[in-house]
């Protein structure tokens, strides 16, 4: 599969906020300490091109989250901070397509290819693609520039975060979206 311009491919930015800065708030350990700086590598392609680029905001309706809009840790991150001119998605759920009208606005704009980078794998952005992936969209899920935490197993065991998110991709790949790297993106755009 290839992509370029003409194909129109939008690039979907998941919940890439402040509050993912603060590692010991999500389990106290992160992968892909990068991910965030190569999803901007993107969005600076994507804003050169004239692309279509859609901001996911995870605004959780929970007051005492660090995602709630009336937490700081709600802002994006200064490395894709949105431009006036850009769409901002504000979600409640993990799917960036329930209670919003990102699948409305991709159709209007007949796009067909999504590229989707952002934060946690297993969470908001695995939700997401599978979704895009039932909705018929071609989907490039970029590896590097996606993230997730550790997590507490349901007997107390530690799984990684590499670990939980390698087993992510591997349930999406080929199945929802072909899982990519950063580089593949920038070589086929």
């Amino acid at each position: 599969m290839s992509i370029s311009k003409l194909d129109n491919p939008a690039l979907i930015l998941i919940d890439i906020q402040k509050g993912f800065h603060d590692v010991a708030y999500w389990g106290g350990d992160r992968n892909n300490i990068d991910a965030e700086q190569k999803a901007g590598e993107l969005l600076e392609i994507w804003r050169a091109k004239k692309l279509p680029i859609f901001h996911i905001q995870h605004c959780s309706s929970n007051p005492n989250s660090i995602l709630s809009e009336t937490n700081p840790g709600n802002e994006f991150q200064d490395v894709i901070k949105p431009l006036e001119s850009e769409i901002i998605i504000k979600k409640n759920v993990n799917s960036a397509f329930i209670g919003t009208n990102l699948k409305e606005l991709i159709d209007n704009a007949k796009i067909a290819n999504l590229v989707i980078v952002g934060l946690t794998t297993d969470h908001c952005v695995s939700t997401t693609t599978r979704m895009a992936g039932n909705f018929g969209y071609n989907v490039y899920l970029v590896s590097d520039a996606t993230a997730t935490f550790n997590k507490k197993g349901l007997n107390g065991e530690d799984f990684s975060a590499e670990i939980i998110h390698q087993t992510a991709l591997a349930s999406l790949n080929e199945e929802f979206a072909q899982v990519v790297n950063t580089a593949f993106i920038k070589e086929i755009i």
